[in-house]
């Protein structure tokens, strides 16, 4: 099955997603086996169950964090059996109601280096090529650092971290299996693999963060490669999940499974850094151009 990327997937990178469209109402649903969407509309949030506890990765932005939590229950699960909250990026619209959701369920927030201090902290990383366009947030308790490969295990759930910088120094993106009638497939949660930068910075040459267009072209092969078969990312337009919705009430669950997701997600990744890329190339030659003149 061939993914088409929709035609305003770029035009939505290209503008990042717009916070009146954040907090969009969504009705949770079930993805695939023990795996529910339970975030809103312009957010994902990942809801990954079983009888000894629950993971969830992402929560979306602060005012994201009562509907989150209401579709937790609204699905027949309890928001105080959650063990870990696992966080992709610690950008205001993925992580800023992470402090909260981690008050209700006691849960311990896991996020890669660097971006666990910032949730801890409530500060931006002045190295993000965002930076300083970036929303402080809420301090949040019960922090810890990613190991690039590490394994979270809550019962029979297993859910691998993997290291996917560049859209932040400290990105991660996330892979499980899961089973639904007799059938297993992998699932990948991916974070932003998209190279933005704030008004009047850079995205490559940041001496803050020389190794950004080295990190995003590495986890944009990540996201080729990676064995997927149904994709959701960390805005959910951007990889297609509406479309795939629109067809479960006629498929079911596997209306989800689309085993080019991933590398329909990559090409989106590279079209932009290209795009990025040359809109600075074109701005250096217009200064070196401008030098030149007496």
């Amino acid at each position: 099955m061939k993914t088409l990327i929709p035609t305003f997937v770029l035009a939505l990178a290209a503008n990042a997603a717009h916070a009146a469209d954040w907090y969009a109402p969504q009705q949770p649903f079930a993805i695939y086996g023990d795996t529910y969407y339970v975030g809103t509309h312009g957010i994902s949030a990942v809801l990954i169950t079983s009888k000894e506890g629950h993971i969830l990765v992402d929560v979306g932005g602060p005012e994201a964090a009562r509907q989150v939590a209401d579709h937790i229950r609204q699905l027949g699960f309890k928001v105080e059996d959650i063990r870990y909250i696992l966080n992709s990026h610690a950008h205001q619209d993925h992580g800023g109601a992470v402090a909260a959701l981690q008050k209700l369920s006691g849960a311990t927030v896991l996020a890669g280096p660097g971006n666990e201090q910032v949730l801890r902290t409530g500060q931006p990383d002045r190295a993000d090529p965002q930076y300083p366009g970036l929303i402080p947030m809420a301090p949040v308790a019960r922090t810890r650092a990613l190991r690039d490969g590490e394994v979270i295990r809550v019962g029979p759930l297993a859910v691998t971290a993997h290291f996917t910088p560049g859209h932040t120094k400290g990105g991660v993106s996330y892979t499980w299996q899961s089973t639904e009638g007799g059938r297993t497939v992998d699932v990948v949660f991916a974070d932003s693999v998209f190279a933005l930068a704030a008004e009047g910075r850079r995205f490559s040459g940041n001496p803050l963060y020389p190794a950004a267009q080295a990190d995003v072209e590495r986890s944009i092969a990540w996201v080729d490669a990676v064995k997927c078969d149904v994709l959701v990312s960390a805005h959910p337009e951007f990889s297609g999940l509406w479309e795939r919705k629109a067809k479960q009430a006629t498929s079911g669950d596997a209306a989800f499974i689309d085993p080019d997701a991933c590398h329909a997600y990559a090409r989106v990744g590279h079209e932009f850094l290209a795009q990025t890329l040359a809109q600075e190339h074109g701005k250096d030659k217009g200064k070196q151009k401008g030098k030149g003149k007496p």
